[in-house]
């Protein structure tokens, strides 16, 4: 019997929570009455034969939007509340092919919960809710998508396909959320696009940035392919190859690379001028790999030529570089022929060719190291590093004289030397 009754009193219970009209959850909404409102939605469609009326999800919608709106909503339902009513929106157009209701209010509900998810992923950026933010704006995209592909038309705004600042956005929020594969493909909807201009730069570099990251050469090849159509003449790119080349270790591959990039960049002069100190730093740096090796010195002198043909009459830089190479390569030729005792003919020769060598390096080294000096010279109030090179020539000058039995000439630039440390 107790079990009987049981029963009744659950029927009975079950039957007056649906008994409540969507007239009666109308009305809540009327009086602003919203979280009342979402309950009895809630009730409504959880009867598995309301669930299948149309006008109750459209009322889903409108009750759910509205309450993601209101002041005391906290934040952390804000998402979720806009997110069901941009499903029962559309679960509403699902069952009524007519579209009665959405149609009616010229489908502004979705054009009101695309705003209000971008400014919900605002303040949550702002309030350095990095993931919250991020979604929301994903989820502004969706709704933007989902109008343009219905064709749906606002007169007093725009929607753009290509929602640049959104995109951004989304973007900046994974970024900040440490999600950059997100970043990455929310940037290259920008990038596919061939989206120009300054404001988006920097998205192409952040992209190429992360493949020379994830050492991924072929998408890499086609960022750059991209990002050099858009922005034509732009050094970052061919740093970003070399980057990329010279991250791998292999000074081989990386001077392929530099030759490759000066033939396509033939006016360039930090091309050739960087290229220059890598061979430099290999021939004369602290951990020098190919030390007196005399075919990579002489095709340094060759690329020092073609950084200084392209060298702005204001620079000596790569001028100077010449000084420095030219004089170490033949000092380095006279302490190989020095060394060589023997009397064999043919050491005699190669002893005799190397002197050779070294005082035609010399004659040259003179050339490009008074350059140096004639350039300082002009320049009245030197800093400590424009008088620091200035001296560096001027020793040169004297060195080199004194080793061709010139003392007069050597004396002269000592003394010009001695005078510089007064300036």
């Amino acid at each position: 019997m107790k079990k009987i009754i049981l029963s009744v009193i659950v029927l009975f219970v079950t039957i007056m929570s649906f008994a409540q009209s969507l007239d009666d959850i109308n009305d809540m909404m009327g009086k602003f009455q919203y979280r009342e409102a979402k309950a009895g939605i809630d009730k409504y469609l959880s009867n598995p034969k309301k669930a299948t009326e149309a006008d109750a999800w459209y009322y889903k919608g409108r009750i759910y939007n509205a309450l993601s709106r209101d002041s005391l909503t906290p934040a952390s339902e804000i998402y979720n509340l806009k997110n069901e009513a941009f499903l029962a929106f559309k679960q509403n157009q699902v069952m009524d092919k007519k579209d009665v209701y959405l149609s009616l209010e010229t489908h502004t509900s979705y054009l009101d919960l695309y705003y209000g998810l971008y400014d919900f992923g605002a303040k949550e950026f702002n309030n350095k809710n990095f993931d919250s933010a991020m979604n929301a704006f994903k989820k502004a995209m969706e709704v933007k998508d989902y109008i343009l592909e219905k064709k749906y038309d606002y007169p007093q705004t725009v929607i753009n396909a290509l929602d640049t600042s959104l995109i951004l956005n989304i973007a900046a929020s994974a970024i900040q959320a440490k999600k950059e594969d997100i970043a990455i493909e929310y940037y290259k909807k920008i990038t596919d696009a061939r989206a120009s201009g300054a404001d988006y730069k920097e998205v192409y570099q952040y992209i190429v940035e992360y493949y020379i990251k994830k050492d991924d050469d072929a998408s890499l090849k086609e960022i750059l392919a991209i990002a050099k159509s858009v922005y034509p003449g732009d050094d970052y790119w061919i740093d970003a190859e070399l980057k990329a080349v010279s991250k791998k270790g292999d000074k081989a591959t990386l001077f392929a690379k530099y030759d490759e990039l000066i033939a396509q960049n033939p006016s360039s002069f930090v091309l050739p001028y960087n290229y220059a100190v890598e061979i430099y730093n290999s021939l004369y740096g602290k951990d020098a790999t190919n030390a007196g090796d005399a075919t990579i010195g002489n095709k340094l002198t060759e690329i020092i030529k073609k950084a200084i043909n392209n060298e702005e009459k204001t620079d000596i830089t790569a001028t100077s570089l010449m000084a420095n190479h030219l004089y170490n390569m033949s000092a380095d030729m006279l302490n190989t022929s020095n060394m060589i005792k023997s009397t064999k003919p043919d050491e005699v020769k190669r002893k005799s060719e190397l002197k050779a060598a070294a005082n035609k390096s010399m004659d040259d080294c003179i050339i490009y190291a008074g350059n140096v000096e004639h350039f300082f010279e002009a320049i009245p109030n030197k800093t400590p590093i424009q008088k620091a090179n200035y001296k560096i020539a001027l020793g040169y000058l004297s060195d080199i004289y004194s080793l061709k039995k010139n003392p007069v000439k050597a004396a002269e630039y000592e003394k010009k030397n001695a005078a510089a440390d007064k300036l």
